[in-house]
């Protein structure tokens, strides 16, 4: 069988780098999240506002390995990490205080991954 290759520059870095900063802190969360990525495009999550809000508590960080859609309510702060985002989704955690931020941002700011949910 041919092993496929990502053809999105983005994809294939934040790859890399997620098995990076595995190996670096001995973190398993972003060895898990790499894994995730190299399956095929249809395997990512896509998760609703709404379940975002029903699965988190305030204030806490949650990471998507996909795309946050816009279809729900959130009634509390939290800060988000994803792939991607629609621009409903990030209104919609603006609005309730909180804030969107990139993977590769969310392994900047946190490299140990101490207290990150994963909702998919």
């Amino acid at each position: 069988m041919k092993a496929l290759k990502k053809t999105n520059p983005r994809l294939s870095k934040l790859i890399f780098d997620l098995k990076a900063q595995s190996r670096e802190h001995n973190v398993a969360l972003w060895r898990d999240i790499a894994e995730r990525f190299e399956k095929p495009a249809r395997h990512y999550a896509a998760v609703n506002i709404s379940k975002i809000n029903r699965y988190s508590k305030e204030n806490e960080t949650i990471l998507v390995p996909g795309k946050v859609l816009g279809t729900g309510v959130i009634d509390h702060p939290v800060t988000v990490a994803a792939l991607n985002f629609s621009v409903a989704a990030e209104e919609l955690i603006s609005g309730a205080n909180g804030k969107c931020m990139s993977i590769e941002q969310l392994m900047k700011t946190n490299p140990a991954g101490k207290g990150v949910r994963i909702i998919r």
